[in-house]
């Protein structure tokens, strides 16, 4: 954990959601986790990207970067909740805020 935190490890297996719609990123999150646990990575990095800063003067605020606040949220409900033992924000190599290691129980 050490030398992935510092960059100096590589994760095992990675998935890029950052473009993607929630829905669609949600259920590829999902796939991708279930998968990875079944195939025995210990930790992967999901990368969801750090949002669009807002441009120009809406009225209504609109949030920004929802898939970066939604998958630890996503990660934490089943059915994902029991094979996820710890999301780490991920290294500046690595995506850094944009990005997070997820470390994955072992299969039971």
């Amino acid at each position: 954990h050490k030398r992935l935190k510092a960059g100096k490890s590589e994760p095992e297996g990675r998935i890029d959601l950052h473009g993607m719609t929630t829905e669609r990123a949600h259920s590829a999150l999902t796939g991708y986790i279930m998968a990875s646990q079944a195939r025995g990575l210990r930790t992967v990095l999901v990368i969801t990207g750090k949002g669009r800063a807002d441009k120009g003067h809406d009225p209504v605020p609109r949030p920004h970067g929802v898939l970066r606040h939604e998958v630890p949220r996503w990660l934490s409900l089943p059915p994902l909740g029991q094979m996820v033992l710890q999301i780490v924000p991920a290294h500046r190599r690595h995506g850094g805020s944009g990005a997070y290691y997820v470390h994955l129980a072992r299969r039971r």
